[in-house]
């Protein structure tokens, strides 16, 4: 099975092309000014040109649906629905906390954080990776509160953006995984993908759990 991944959830983008067989066959990482909208597909030809294929080989894409950045996740999925439109192939999905607590294959708590402006962050908590709590945003402080006497793997680009907030509050409790590794990769998605379910490529949209700016901006008009 050749499955391609596919991740614009935070400002490092990825993609990756992965044989069940072989493992992964190449991935690229990009982590530039430039928006993902110029450059995942560059990267997909790439790499597609490096393990000798075409999009008709493709078995599987996956893709994060979020939460993230609102313009690199819609990006990530458009591409996504574009290259398996009208193919004989497969479309699956998965949730960006959900694929950054699985990358680390870490026995214990984990909370997996990603940064959304503004002293405010995604999260959610998993425990050996199966998550206990749900998707949440917002400060920190108070869910932190919550577990300063547990021990927990911080992991997402967020856990270094808050890390003194973290520490102040968790103490020696908090662990952090290491920074190379804060960032989804879709190399570890595209390899979890064996195993998810397809998903209607039609009706597939964002997980953004908050509301955009705009969003935001349209109902306080209102409430004026």
């Amino acid at each position: 099975m050749l499955i391609l991944g596919i991740d614009t959830s935070t400002k490092v983008g990825s993609v990756a092309l992965f044989d069940d067989k072989k493992g992964v066959l190449a991935e690229v990482i990009i982590n530039t000014k430039s928006n993902h909208s110029d450059t995942i597909m560059n990267a997909i030809d790439y790499i597609l040109n490096l393990a000798d294929c075409s999009v008709d080989d493709l078995d599987k894409v996956a893709v994060t649906v979020g939460p993230g950045s609102f313009t690199g996740i819609r990006i990530g999925i458009a591409i996504a629905k574009a290259l398996v439109f009208k193919k004989d192939i497969k479309m699956t999905a998965m949730n960006t906390l959900d694929l950054l607590a699985y990358e680390t294959a870490y026995k214990g708590k984990i909370l997996s954080l990603i940064d959304a402006r503004k002293e405010r962050a995604y999260y959610a908590l998993y425990e050996n990776r199966e998550k206990i709590s749900e998707y949440s945003d917002g400060e920190l402080r108070e869910f932190l509160e919550k577990y300063k006497e547990d021990e927990i793997l911080f992991t997402g680009d967020a856990s270094y953006i808050y890390k003194e907030i973290i520490e102040e509050i968790m103490g020696s409790k908090a662990k952090f995984i290491n920074k190379a590794r804060v960032f989804p990769r879709a190399g570890i998605l595209a390899e979890r993908a064996v195993d998810l379910e397809e998903v209607n490529s039609v009706i597939l949209e964002p997980y953004y759990h908050s509301k955009t700016q705009a969003e935001r901006e349209k109902e306080l008009k209102k409430i004026k």
